[in-house]
């Protein structure tokens, strides 16, 4: 377990921090009556649901780079969110305290896990050299607040979209030279997660894409964006790491067009290069939106290939055109989601991260965690209610009775493969015209809305 009430003191070689969060404690259960912000009305982390507890089933972890490093800054105005441990500068000893105080954060919600890139926690040196030592001492930092609380890694990245030098793409780059630090620069990321005991490691091609077709030799690149991945696999392989590595789809933005564009398109592109076998996804609400889809059809897309790891929990706003990644309070989604969970057996070694950040005007250090304690109840309210629907049966029962012709005759044929058009033609011959069948759309959503 971990202990939301340590301060890093003793035996972390760590010296007591300023209490930043000072009046704020550790948010506990209180129940579905509860009018505190920052009290749990519905997570109960130890209350078991469906075989399992709430912590097993959710492994909720705090994204750094929003909660961490976010600012409030948008495409139209200045950062807004200035916090008191954070001197503004890229210095190691800045990044150093806003790890501790990020494990205080975490513990204080009393979640057990957190997401990192490479370039959240540490800054870029003059050199790789000098990058890699920054990175390292970070680590070591967070490996020793790891074992004082009991906090862990659900996952490790790199961020390989922000420097200059990937503009036009890392492992999709016309240049070798910057395909090759994009090799080095996970090489170092996966090797620090293997250390921290990372559950998975994510890549997220967030310019692995194109502009123009006009300057893009599209199969080149996927040629070689497939040859990265392999490279990363081998290379995790050799370093003995045993947890999932894990695909992020998105379809747009930064680019015009990335390659992983939606679930369907990571699953064809996976199987295309002989990689199915080797990867997961990782599928976020927000980058479904962007590819005009739902969060449920993209979680089922992956699952139904039995390639559903892991879960970005956020939203995004349907009025606005770009990745908001707000906080999802939606229990239509929520329970969706849920139910493609448990019909799936879990998420674990995945989990459920809060790729989600606080609106630029919610500047308030309650404010981080009030945006926490919301999401987490609407996905524990999720949990709850497909756990009714399943437990129920009714559900179910409609959907099998909508396919009960495939369940015998010509239709089990069909499904084993046992005949053709010639003998599918003769039977219709015989059968006469078929019958139209009402979907029953609303009565299939009318009973999923009354277990809200």
């Amino acid at each position: 377990g971990f202990d939301a009430g340590a301060r890093f003191a003793v035996g972390s070689g760590v010296a007591p921090m300023e209490d930043y969060f000072a009046g704020i404690e550790p948010i506990r259960y209180a129940g579905p009556d509860s009018r505190d912000p920052l009290s749990y009305r519905y997570y109960q982390p130890e209350r078991v649901v469906a075989g399992k507890t709430m912590a097993e089933h959710f492994r909720f972890s705090v994204a750094y780079w929003h909660t961490f490093r976010g600012t409030g800054l948008d495409p139209f105005g200045l950062p807004t969110l200035v916090r008191p441990w954070d001197d503004g500068s890229d210095s190691l000893d800045n990044a150093l305290r806003r790890m501790r105080v990020a494990f205080d954060f975490i513990g204080r919600l009393g979640l057990g896990f957190y997401c990192f890139h490479d370039r959240d926690v540490a800054p870029e040196g003059a050199t790789l050299t000098e990058t890699n030592r920054n990175l390292d001492r970070v680590a070591a930092l967070a490996g020793k607040l790891q074992a004082d609380t009991g906090i862990r890694l659900l996952w490790g990245t790199a961020n390989l979209f922000s420097h200059p030098r990937y503009m036009n793409g890392a492992a999709t780059n016309p240049d070798a030279h910057v395909f090759a630090h994009a090799a080095a620069q996970v090489k170092k990321a996966m090797e620090v997660t293997h250390r921290l005991g990372g559950a998975n490691y994510v890549f997220w091609g967030g310019r692995e894409g194109y502009a123009t077709l006009a300057n893009t030799d599209m199969k080149r690149e996927q040629d070689h964006l497939a040859r990265f991945l392999q490279m990363a696999a081998d290379y995790g392989r050799e370093l003995g790491f045993t947890g999932t590595l894990l695909i992020e789809p998105k379809p747009k933005e930064p680019t015009t067009h990335q390659y992983d564009f939606d679930a369907a398109a990571v699953l064809a592109f996976l199987r295309g290069y002989g990689l199915a076998d080797q990867f997961k996804l990782n599928v976020e609400c927000n980058h479904a939106t962007l590819a005009g889809h739902t969060f449920a059809h993209e979680l089922q897309t992956a699952a139904d290939a039995g390639l559903l790891g892991s879960i970005d929990a956020n939203t995004g706003d349907p009025l606005i055109g770009w990745d908001t990644d707000q906080f999802n309070l939606d229990l239509a989604t929520t329970s969706a989601v849920m139910l493609i969970v448990l019909r799936q057996g879990g998420i674990a070694p995945g989990g459920f991260n809060f790729d989600a950040k606080l609106r630029r005007e919610s500047i308030d250090l309650r404010d981080m965690f009030a945006a926490h304690v919301g999401s987490i109840d609407a996905f524990a309210r999720g949990l709850l209610i497909a756990e009714r629907i399943l437990a129920d049966g009714t559900l179910d029962a409609w959907r099998r009775e909508r396919y009960a012709s495939y369940d015998s005759g010509i239709g089990a044929q069909v499904e084993r493969g046992a005949v053709g058009f010639g003998e599918l033609e003769r039977w219709v011959l015989q059968a006469g015209a078929p019958q139209p069948a009402s979907g029953r759309q609303e009565q299939f959503e009318n009973l999923i809305a009354s277990y809200y």
